[in-house]
C-alpha cells in the first residue's frame, strides 16, 4: 500500500471517529500531496512516490518547528502547541530517525570509508550519508556531529 494510501486511510478514520486532533492536520497533508501532483502532472507524472511524500512531509514538520520557534518567542504557547500536535501526527507517517549515538556513529564510519581529514570534505561524505541514509538520519543533527569530527 502506497504512502498517500496510508494518509487518506487514516484520514477516513478519523472522520469517522470525529477525532479533532488528527483529522484537520491529515487533511492538510493530503491537500499538499494534492498540490505536489497537480504541480508534477504538467511534468508529464500523475502521481507522487512515497519518497517525493516522504521529502514532502519533511518539509511540513519542518515549517512547523519554525513556526513553533516563533511562537516560542512570541510567548504564544497555545500556537505552539498547536505545532507540536501537527508534527507529532505527520510524523507518523515519517520513517523513523536514527538517535544521536547511531548517527554519530554512521558518521564516523563514513568520514573513514571516504578518507575524509578536514571540513573541506564535508561536502563528500554529505552526498554519500544522502545516498545510503536520506530517509533515516536528521541532517541538521549530522551537520553539527561532522563539524565537531572534523574539526
Amino acid at each position: 500500500m502506497s504512502l498517500k494510501t496510508k494518509i487518506e486511510n487514516r484520514l477516513n478514520e478519523a472522520l469517522k471517529a470525529r477525532d479533532k486532533n488528527i483529522y484537520p492536520t491529515l487533511r492538510l497533508v493530503v491537500s499538499a500531496i494534492k498540490d505536489a501532483e497537480i504541480a508534477v502532472r504538467s511534468k508529464g507524472s500523475k502521481e507522487l512516490t512515497d519518497s517525493e511524500i516522504i521529502s514532502l512531509l519533511k518539509k511540513m514538520v519542518k515549517q512547523r518547528n519554525e513556526s513553533g520557534e516563533a511562537y516560542k518567542k512570541a510567548g504564544r504557547s497555545e500556537l505552539l502547541e498547536n505545532e507540536k500536535k501537527e508534527i507529532e501526527v505527520i510524523s507518523i507517517f515519517l520513517p523513523k530517525q536514527l538517535g544521536e549515538e547511531e548517527t554519530k556513529k554512521i558518521c564516523q564510519d563514513t568520514i573513514k570509508i571516504v578518507g575524509a581529514t578536514s571540513m573541506k570534505d564535508m561536502g563528500k561524505i554529505m552526498g554519500v550519508l544522502k545516498s545510503k541514509h536520506s530517509d533515516s538520519l536528521n541532517f541538521s543533527k549530522v551537520s553539527s556531529i561532522l563539524k565537531e569530527l572534523l574539526s
